[in-house]
């Protein structure tokens, strides 16, 4: 089954436009979402959450269309976005009262245990709270209410490198239950690499790539070599090169290269740096 399912979305603005996207995130899978600033992440996120409308195509949340009964979905959809929105005035504890009366599944225990293992004081107002605390709280609050789909949009922004391994690990926990997935974004690639089964690269609006990660990583691979040396090469097997006084580096298929050539893995942020500048 597929939880998350979207076909040909359209988004246009002023000088952007998100450009016939097509993703899916099976069941019970951590998915991805790369791209520059500017790509397209926050605004997918946003059209899922029918926070925005979208111009054309359709999305698909645990089978049914997302603006269908949107309230009732949403109790399975826990949501952290680049900025939390809470009343300033309110400590963590008062906002677990809050969320009480607006989820109906909504877990007291739950709450109060992740806001003791992510260090959140819980009697401190909102407005005192840094960047990487608002953050932690989004996450406690999505994760405290039987979620069953989590939509991140750079959760692990703000959160010192501790704090983020322990929230990885965390959502890594999230989706041991197979009825459990996640679409996150994130500029950090490194985390997303140590998290996702998928990976989705966005750039300038259109979808450059969405596999998974491991399968991307076994196909692809980064060639040193000398320029003659590539020009031998089948054209098919080259997806981008860099040439400098000392040779050329180039992303490369690895099914097409002749054996014996020296080939370095490539890791998921040096692949969408390649695939970026291809695309240009």
């Amino acid at each position: 089954m597929n939880v998350l399912e979207i076909n040909d979305l359209c988004k246009s603005y002023d000088g952007f436009m998100l450009d016939h996207l097509n993703l899916v995130l099976p069941q019970g899978c951590i998915m991805g979402l790369i791209g520059e600033n500017g790509a397209g992440k926050s605004t997918t996120i946003k059209l899922i959450l029918d926070m925005i409308h979208k111009d054309s195509g359709t999305i698909r949340i645990f089978g049914k269309n997302n603006t269908d009964n949107l309230k009732l979905l949403k109790e399975d959809i826990g949501v952290v976005m680049d900025e939390v929105g809470l009343p300033e005035c309110l400590t963590a504890r008062q906002v677990g009262n809050v969320m009480k009366h607006t989820f109906r599944n909504w877990d007291d225990a739950e709450y109060l245990r992740l806001l003791k293992k992510l260090s959140l004081p819980d009697n401190k107002p909102f407005k005192d709270f840094s960047r990487g605390m608002k953050m932690k709280l989004g996450i406690a609050i999505a994760m405290s209410h039987g979620s069953k789909l989590l939509l991140l949009d750079e959760a692990t922004s703000g959160l010192d490198p501790v704090i983020r391994d322990e929230v990885i690990e965390m959502f890594n926990d999230f989706t041991r239950d197979e009825t459990h997935s996640i679409l996150i974004s994130s500029h950090i690639v490194s985390d997303l690499e140590k998290l996702c089964d998928y990976v989705a690269f966005i750039h300038k609006g259109k979808l450059l790539l969405c596999d998974e990660k491991d399968k991307l990583l076994a196909q692809y691979g980064i060639l040193h070599c000398a320029s003659e040396q590539l020009k031998s090469l089948p054209p098919q097997a080259v997806r981008y090169k860099k040439e400098n006084p000392y040779g050329t580096e180039a992303l490369v298929l690895r099914d097409s290269i002749p054996a014996g050539m020296d080939i370095s893995p490539v890791s998921i942020e040096e692949l969408f740096v390649f695939m970026v500048k291809e695309a240009g």
